[in-house]
């Protein structure tokens, strides 16, 4: 019995013994070390001076590292409003993912992509799936114009039908044309973007006209397309939009300021409402890049806001700011995530249209779905946390969409004026 005491002993000890073989004094009280952290001094063991790339792989993997707990936490926050909040008031954390490391890897995913897909959509305003194609596109069709063209001239009788067709077809020639050296331009220079987004969006209705007459809607707006793109011809396009002034004369100035800050303010709306014009009337690409750099910086800040509005709002809850905070964090960390479902949803959609239609229909579907739910996610969240009846639920769920709904507006207000002022 003794021997097996000592067998247990001698293991043990050997056990201990091999994680401190690099390191066997304390490098700051220097006395011998026997165990992962100094008896002494508390310093541990584990010297901090490592390679730069082994402390920034240390880093992701505590952030991104979910391992068995991310199915359990992602599944049940997309279908289970509440559950993981209440869960982590419960005190039941250790199996699911803590809530702000999940609003930090959601969110970086979320914005990531988010800058992928505006700027997918913001490359839609050249193409119709492809620049080419709809080059393409216009080319034949002037080519099967001056075909009619050339059918018409070999009529032998030259009536007024005739001549009628015959200027028709000269003005559609001469308008495709037009068209077609639009689109051949250089969209990074000058206002070609404008321009050729609305040429495109021309041509579109033009090809639908030319198998039915447009409802009077598609006419209307056919019509302003028209008067827009020759004002982005002229230079004149939202020149007259883009104003910041409170005066008559254009000016722009505070009576509690004094004369030399008002001459400040003044300054700073100039320059900000030329480089909006500039944005605006040319590519925004480099502006969507800016604002969508801001936007997580800026969500960071309004989080704890929207918890606040959550005390304030269940006041009588007794429930600690903490545990507001909580809330946000699911909150966001659900819409995010579902936000980026239906836009993977939606572009899904726009590859199988063409192919496998019904399936594509489905996509679709499933996309509003998602984004239909998420509203009713956020009340029935609010309903199981807070523990009130249904009536004064949905009216507090009502105020505080609208309230927080205004400060998103005025946080993407923000980031656009922190984006044009990077630009």
């Amino acid at each position: 019995m003794p021997t097996t005491e000592l067998t247990q002993t001698e293991a043990t000890n050997e056990v201990i013994s091999v994680p401190i073989e690099d390191s066997q004094s304390c490098e700051n009280c220097h006395l011998p070390l026997n165990g992962p952290f100094c008896a002494n001094c508390g310093q541990e063991a584990d010297s901090k001076l490592k390679y730069f790339w082994v402390v920034i792989m240390h880093l992701l993997d505590d952030i991104f590292s979910f391992d068995s707990r991310a199915s359990r936490t992602l599944f049940p926050l997309l279908t289970r409003p509440a559950f993981l909040t209440n869960e982590y008031f419960a005190g039941r954390r250790v199996h699911y993912v803590p809530p702000l490391r999940l609003y930090l890897f959601i969110s970086i995913i979320f914005f990531l992509t988010l800058k992928f897909f505006i700027g997918a959509d913001n490359n839609k305003t050249i193409t119709v799936s492809d620049k080419q194609a709809l080059i393409t596109q216009v080319k034949s069709h002037i080519k099967e114009l001056k075909a009619e063209r050339s059918e018409v001239e070999k009529k032998e009788e030259a009536s007024i039908g005739v001549i009628d067709s015959l200027s028709t077809l000269d003005a559609d020639i001469a308008k495709f044309t037009v068209y077609l050296a639009d689109l051949n331009t250089d969209y990074s220079l000058g206002n070609n973007k404008q321009i050729i987004k609305l040429t495109r969006e021309l041509i579109e209705l033009e090809f639908d006209q030319i198998k039915e007459d447009l409802p009077a809607d598609e006419k209307a707006r056919f019509d302003s397309l028209i008067a827009s793109r020759l004002k982005a011809k002229n230079g004149t396009l939202n020149n007259e939009g883009i104003k910041i002034a409170n005066n008559d004369d254009g000016t722009l100035s505070f009576d509690f300021l004094s004369e030399e800050k008002n001459k400040k303010v003044n300054a700073f709306a100039k320059e900000l409402t030329d480089k909006a014009e500039k944005a605006f009337n040319t590519d925004t690409g480099p502006l969507i890049e800016q604002v969508i750099g801001k936007l997580p910086q800026l969500m960071f800040i309004l989080l704890p806001l929207f918890a606040v509005l959550l005390k304030v709002m269940f006041v009588f809850s007794k429930r600690l700011y903490m545990e507001h905070l909580t809330v946000a964090l699911h909150s966001h960390s659900f819409i995010f995530i579902a936000i980026l479902l239906s836009e993977v949803l939606d572009i899904l959609n726009g590859y199988l249209e063409p192919t496998y239609s019904n399936f594509a229909s489905f996509t679709g579907i499933v996309a509003g779905g998602i984004l239909f739910w998420i509203p009713i996610y956020l009340f029935l969240m609010q309903k199981k946390v807070y523990r009130q009846g249904y009536f004064f639920t949905l009216i507090k769920f009502t105020v505080i969409a609208c309230i927080y709904s205004f400060m998103i507006l005025l946080t993407g207000l923000v980031a656009v004026v922190w984006g044009l002022m990077g630009t």
